[in-house]
């Protein structure tokens, strides 16, 4: 058995106008309050005189941070400014982005048709990639740090030298737009997932498909690989694995799926482990762990599952009605990115 713990409250900062933001304090269950933050002006050393109104508290302020308390539902927040923000990378919304493992280089895509790698320490720009047909959707760097993959709406995987920005693979293979990839391991194979339904397993040093992972006739939104609990079943191959394939034993992968299910498969048997239906399209999904996953969808609900067992969800998380973009594990929790 598996007791779901309740939410706790939680509290959202929106910017209003300058020196203003609005405030609410969500409690499940309770209606929401709501007020506001006013700033009256700024201390010698530049750190800003904040007011709160009525049923909200404001706590310690610095220049890059805020502490704000709603004392009715006994909540604390910290809300955080950035440390550094780069506004000349691209012109429009970026739609991906990652950071080397070195923490050195950042690479990122966007709706104005660029790929671009750049300093994480200035976010001076260092390479172009071009190459791609239409919107690129995605970009990560491989362990190495210095080679990306990259999937695009002109269904074509590439993958290219951080170093002078040539693309050494191509792979062609999908029938619709590449939505998102995974990296096995070092990188000698590679996961991708379209709008045609499938998620392939490519061979880098080859070029080539080693085969389709799933075929579930709906758009795969997201995917994400992890290693499977030893006491999952996750099926025998009806054939023996291609010598070219290393690192898929043990591991499952999950796909998030248009038609309202996450999806694990045993990525060496291309067996089925689960199938889990939601409220609404799913978009994306990560590994909490070997055995717990969290899945977001479009209505703003993240399901937190166990492999194990996934009849019903451990938890459903829910703050908000905007579509979940992303999930990422951070420390014993994670962060959520919506569509708000």
């Amino acid at each position: 058995l598996t007791a779901a713990p309740s939410l706790p409250p939680s509290l959202s900062l929106r910017r209003r106008d300058e020196g203003e933001a609005w405030l609410s304090c969500r409690s499940p269950g309770k209606p929401t309050l709501y007020g506001s933050l006013t700033r009256r002006g700024l201390s010698t050393e530049g750190v800003p005189d904040i007011a709160a109104s009525e049923g909200f508290v404001v706590g310690e302020v610095t220049k890059k941070s805020i502490l704000i308390s709603c004392p009715h539902e006994n909540v604390s927040t910290k809300f955080l400014a950035p440390y550094t923000t780069f506004c000349r990378i691209h012109q429009k919304s970026i739609t991906c982005l990652d950071i080397s493992s070195g923490g050195g280089l950042g690479v990122s895509t966007s709706t104005d048709g660029t790929m671009k790698i750049w300093q994480a320490a200035n976010g001076e720009i260092r390479r172009l990639l071009e190459g791609h047909v239409y919107d690129v959707n995605c970009c990560r760097f491989f362990p190495s740090g210095l080679v990306v993959l990259s999937g695009g709406m002109d269904a074509q995987l590439k993958i290219w030298s951080a170093e002078d920005a040539s693309c050494v693979v191509t792979f062609k293979g999908h029938k619709g737009g590449i939505l998102d990839t995974a990296i096995v391991d070092r990188g000698r194979n590679v996961l991708s997932c379209s709008r045609d339904g499938t998620a392939r397993l490519w061979d880098c040093g080859k070029s080539a498909c080693l085969g389709v992972i799933a075929d579930c006739s709906s758009p795969v939104n997201g995917i994400a690989l992890g290693t499977a609990d030893s006491s999952l079943n996750l099926g025998t191959p009806e054939k023996a694995p291609s010598e070219r394939e290393v690192g898929t034993e043990g591991k499952i992968l999950l796909l998030a799926r248009e038609d309202k299910k996450l999806q694990g498969v045993g990525l060496q048997s291309r067996q089925p482990v689960f199938l889990f239906v939601g409220s609404d399209a799913f978009n994306c999904c990560t590994f909490l762990s070997s055995t717990y996953i969290l899945a977001g969808a479009q209505d703003g609900n993240i399901y937190q599952l166990d492999v194990r067992n996934t009849n019903a969800p451990i938890q459903i998380i829910h703050r908000s009605g905007a579509p979940v973009l992303s999930l990422l594990p951070y420390r014993d929790g994670f962060i959520a990115s919506q569509g708000n």
